[in-house]
């Protein structure tokens, strides 16, 4: 079997910022998935959270297509909360 080498940085600020913001992103699935529309704030909430996450972590790494997805996610996502929480 052979190992896979990670090539990105290990214990700095952006490894845990990545395994935070995936984590917190599973959470928002997750309730997602459910399909409990009380909850479908947290699910946004958590998604936007993460998003953010990965945005620093792509602009710490100087990687365009994590910036330019994230930063499109996380905007797409801020709009979802001004709509659930200002109607």
């Amino acid at each position: 079997m052979t190992k896979i080498d990670s090539i990105t940085p290990k214990y700095d600020i952006t490894w845990y910022v990545k395994w935070i913001a995936s984590l917190i992103t599973l959470v928002g699935i997750t309730i997602r998935a459910s399909g409990l529309t009380q909850y479908q704030w947290i699910d946004v909430l958590c998604s936007w959270i993460g998003a953010c996450g990965w945005f620093f972590v792509g602009f710490k790494w100087n990687d365009r297509a994590l910036i330019v997805l994230n930063g499109v996610i996380g905007v797409i996502l801020f709009a979802g909360l001004l709509r659930i929480f200002l109607g």
